[in-house]
């Protein structure tokens, strides 16, 4: 089986094939046969942060462009041969095309410059062999959401593939599955589990008793963990994203700096990193403007960040571990591929708790990505959540 996917859910534009092959798991294994993500970082830099209408417009230009690459890699990617065509298939043809062309347009009259490029694509290149298509419905940005999933319609309808739209936070979780030698254990093995998806934009923990089967325990009331990283990287005036410059800085730092570790030992498992971000503030202030150029408390100031999250997210993770005794732990997103959060899980889970299991995918795999959209799709599909091009609308506030 062979699937397109598509997540357009920030500011990366993605798209992947991928293609289930038999394991000697319950579960195929996936090979990804093109997997492309256009960054569109250094537009936003000068902003500090993502801009949602400069998202869109990027995800505009890029997704017809991405399309033909990720199918040239596969040599998916055929001119039509329409010269055999007589005179009656002419005129036949000729009224189809007019009605597509309107529901083309139904499709991606919002979409700029998107319209006319899928519809040239789409009359020049044949349909390639894939058996559906999965597109990021949601959470994320509503205006780049939108793009993805008119993208995806289009194409659904006018290739008629079903079409299957898929959670970007399982997304995330299922990310864990790509790739051999990673989690192909029987699945009595990995459940229950507890998932911690963090990230620029989320910061949630789940209880997770099968595929497709979650029960949110908790997210962030207000910043997300990479968001706090993003904030307090423009404070020491660092680029965006922050997360990675926060992590190299804090490589060579330590954690000298007292800030608070928020909702640490409340009793829920929800988050909250707006008051350590207005704590590095309030520093910031004290430190006289000379000494916080200085590389030195910058970098002490980064480590004490970055452990006051890793302390967090670690603490509230394992309370939930110990409460819903889990056989494993499964993380995802962006703030996941931090290594000092890998580290220190590894550590005090193999001194305290040997027999829980830890996975995390690889560092591509833990930020946005079409790859993982397509796994995820693939359980959809199977459990037959397909929508059709006319239903399926974009939806920012998407809960798992």
């Amino acid at each position: 089986m062979k699937i397109l996917a598509v997540d357009t859910s920030c500011d990366d534009t993605c798209i992947a094939i991928l293609k289930t092959e038999k394991s000697k798991s319950k579960l195929p294994e996936f090979k990804i046969l093109s997997n492309i993500i256009s960054s569109q970082i250094k537009i936003h830099q000068k902003y500090g942060g993502v801009v949602p209408v400069l998202a869109k417009r990027e995800h505009q230009k890029n997704l017809v462009p991405l399309l033909k690459r990720v199918l040239r890699k596969i040599n998916g990617l055929e001119k039509k041969n329409n010269s055999k065509k007589n005179n009656s298939k002419k005129n036949n043809s000729k009224k189809n095309n007019n009605s597509r062309d309107k529901k083309l347009e139904s499709f991606l009259k919002r979409e700029g410059e998107l319209y006319k490029k899928v519809k040239i694509f789409l009359e020049k290149y044949k349909k390639p062999q894939i058996d559906f298509i999965a597109v990021t419905q949601g959470p994320g940005l509503e205006p780049a959401l939108w793009s993805g999933v008119n993208f995806a319609r289009a194409l659904s309808y006018f290739w008629q593939k079903p079409l299957v739209s898929v959670n970007h936070i399982e997304a995330h979780i299922l990310a864990n599955f790509i790739g051999k030698s990673r989690i192909w254990y029987p699945l009595f093995r990995i459940f229950p589990a507890i998932c911690l998806v963090a990230s620029g934009g989320h910061t949630e923990l789940i209880l997770m008793r099968n595929i497709g089967n979650y029960k949110l325990l908790g997210e962030t009331r207000d910043d997300a963990a990479g968001e706090c990283l993003d904030k307090v990287a423009k404070l020491l005036n660092l680029s965006y994203p922050g997360g990675p410059k926060i992590e190299k800085l804090a490589k060579k730092g330590g954690d000298f700096f007292s800030l608070p570790r928020p909702m640490i030992n409340s009793k829920n498992y929800d988050f909250s990193f707006a008051g350590l971000k207005t704590a590095v503030l309030y520093l910031t202030r004290k430190i006289k403007k000379g000494k916080l150029k200085n590389l030195k408390v910058k970098r002490n100031l980064s480590a004490s960040t970055q452990q006051s999250i890793i302390d967090v997210l670690i603490f509230k993770t394992l309370r939930a571990a110990r409460k819903y005794k889990v056989k494993t732990i499964l993380l995802g997103g962006g703030v996941v591929a931090n290594k000092e959060l890998q580290k220190q899980f590894k550590e005090i889970l193999k001194k305290k708790y040997p027999i829980i299991n830890i996975y995390y995918p690889p560092d591509i795999f833990c930020t946005d990505n079409a790859a993982m959209v397509g796994v995820s799709g693939y359980f959809n599909f199977l459990g037959k959540k397909i929508g059709t091009a006319t239903r399926i609308g974009a939806k920012p506030n998407l809960k798992i």
